[in-house]
């Protein structure tokens, strides 16, 4: 068997949590296992491309809330809009009540219920809400903060894929990828990216150094609650999971981001 190379870890992340131009060429336990320890490196750099927009919006003189706009368009539009589709699909899921077979159905519909809307609308409000308080505090902060946002909800995927999580069904994102890292891999990712934000934060000030860390060590936490209700109430996790657990992070590290503010 052939020996996956750390290139080939690089394409599944990016072929698999973005819609950039990668062509994925293995999609064997071993290329999954490196691309999921390497999503956090898919988050810098789809946060850097959020950034983008918010700041040129700035210099060009929009407002805040334009350029919070902006910034929650670019991950959207960068994955396919798969994760917010997997959030809803999630929410529909746990609200349905139903057993784990059904719920399982009801999220693998192509319609969107009541409890999914309900969550969309409430997520993106939070997501921009919070980006146009920091652009308005500073353009610094603004960047920064989608910069986080978006390692975070990586790293939630890094770990929701370790050992001992187990899938939901036999096929599909989450049954490729569900238990490929091993937990001491998972942990070392969660504590450079902890390091790596509270450097950038740092350029904020100590309280930004703080802030930063913060988010990232509590954005997978709440995550880890959504991951443990729905291994519990499917049975495991699927690709429409993963895309949740992302946007529960990316928005929980905003929410932190933005306290003390």
């Amino acid at each position: 068997m052939l020996t996956s190379s750390p290139a080939d870890g690089l394409r599944f992340a990016f072929g698999t949590l973005s819609v950039l131009p990668v062509r994925v060429r293995r999609w064997d336990r071993e290329a999954a296992r490196g691309g999921m320890l390497c999503a956090p490196v898919v988050g810098l750099v789809v946060g850097g491309c959020a950034a983008l927009p918010g700041l040129l919006l700035l210099f060009l003189g929009a407002g805040p809330l334009l350029a919070a706009v902006a910034s929650v368009a670019v991950p959207a539009a960068l994955t396919r809009g798969l994760h917010l589709d997997g959030l809803a699909d999630t929410a529909d899921g746990l609200g349905s009540g139903k057993p784990a077979d059904e719920a399982l159905r009801i999220m693998k519909q192509s319609d969107i219920g009541p409890f999914g809307v309900l969550t969309l609308v409430l997520v993106l409000l939070a997501q921009v809400a919070v980006l146009a308080q920091l652009y308005q505090d500073s353009w610094r902060e603004g960047a920064l903060a989608a910069l986080t946002s978006a390692v975070a909800a990586r790293l939630a995927l890094t770990l929701a894929a370790r050992t001992g999580v187990p899938a939901a069904r036999p096929e599909g994102l989450g049954a490729a990828v569900a238990g490929v890292v091993p937990t001491w891999g998972a942990l070392a990712v969660a504590a450079g990216c902890t390091v790596l934000a509270a450097g950038w934060g740092a350029v904020s000030g100590p309280d930004g150094a703080v802030r930063a860390a913060a988010a990232m060590l509590l954005a997978p936490a709440v995550a880890e609650l959504l991951l443990r209700r729905c291994t519990h109430r499917f049975g495991g996790v699927t690709g429409d999971v993963f895309g949740a657990l992302a946007e529960t992070a990316a928005t929980t590290a905003l929410i932190v981001l933005a306290l003390g503010h």
